[in-house]
């Protein structure tokens, strides 16, 4: 019995489910966990979403993200728990999962098999690709709100489809997503052009601290950078990229400066770098050409052991 036939047996056995992800979600947490929370239900399940940091504002406008349940800890009983994107419980930030049936859904190549029962796809575009798999499997029709979830989750991890391996495959997916009524338009819109005046005003900030080193691009912000511009956490999703978009740069990093002396980290590459592996020597993970991770700081020192680790890797030096 493969993997998926494993998830679907584990689900079909039971009645109640908590679906949770990583801290800080992105577009592939949130999607991906309505997504399936929807899906559970057409099933005939009892689902609940529950995350342990509070759904960033560009996804709010998502189909049920009004109902996703902030909390720290687990509450209530449950059959099953379902992790999605994870590596460990520790990732979610909520405590009371290891007392329940854990199901593991994750689609990253530094993924460890934590769970009761373990589903792992390194050639997934995204976990929201995992769980239009799932509805097949299961046999259950995707609903216009379960593709605009899935097509929002599959749009981000890809980062609007440049991230590699993007295939022929991540197309197909998104076409079907499409014409089960995703609204790729107005999703785009959502995601892309609905940034609050706080981030713009943290862009700047960050842009105003660029620097460049032949094919490596950083940017960073204090914590004063971050009240200054009255922005949240959230507020710093992305902002890499546009490091990464410099003509010849190959690899960018953005650093947040983070209370309690730690740095969180963000990394991009082009292809030439597999930065996930970089990632994963700070304790961090993602993709090969996105990952992320949180190092000591202060951040001058942090900024440093990170370039290091940069300029090493890189093929042209």
């Amino acid at each position: 019995m493969d993997q998926l036939q494993q998830v679907l047996q584990a689900i079909e056995k039971r009645k109640s489910f908590l679906v949770t992800s990583h801290a800080r979600p992105d577009g592939d947490a949130i999607g991906s966990a309505l997504g399936l929370g929807l899906l559970l239900r057409k099933m005939g399940k009892q689902a609940e979403v529950v995350m342990g940091d509070a759904v960033p504002v560009l996804y709010k406008p998502l189909p049920c993200a009004d109902s996703i349940i902030h909390a720290s800890q687990v509450n209530g009983h449950y059959d099953a728990a379902i992790i999605l994107e994870c590596d460990s419980l520790q990732r979610t930030r909520l405590q009371g999962l290891e007392k329940q049936f854990l199901i593991n859904i994750d689609h990253h190549a530094s993924s460890k098999p934590f769970a009761n029962v373990n589903w792992v796809d390194p050639g997934a575009c995204a976990v929201a690709e995992m769980v239009f798999r799932l509805a097949a499997a299961a046999g259950v029709k995707i609903t216009p709100e379960i593709a605009t979830c899935l097509y929002t989750a599959v749009l981000t991890d890809t980062g609007s489809f440049c991230y590699s391996p993007t295939n022929a495959h991540t197309f197909e997916l998104a076409r079907q997503l499409v014409e089960h009524g995703a609204d790729p338009a107005r999703i785009a819109q959502n995601v892309y052009f609905s940034s609050p005046t706080s981030k713009m005003r943290l862009l700047g900030a960050a842009l105003n601290n660029l620097q460049r080193e032949g094919e490596v691009a950083w940017m960073w912000v204090t914590r004063e950078d971050m009240e200054r511009c009255d922005a949240l956490d959230e507020d710093s999703e992305g902002l890499v990229n546009y490091a990464l978009g410099i003509a010849g740069i190959e690899v960018a990093a953005f650093f947040r400066d983070m209370a309690g002396e730690r740095v969180r980290v963000s990394i991009r590459s082009k292809g030439a770098v597999n930065v996930a592996q970089i990632a994963t020597k700070f304790g961090g993970g993602g993709h090969e050409c996105a990952a992320g991770f949180s190092t000591e700081g202060p951040l001058p020192a942090a900024t440093e052991r990170v370039l290091a680790e940069l300029r090493g890797r890189m093929p042209h030096t």
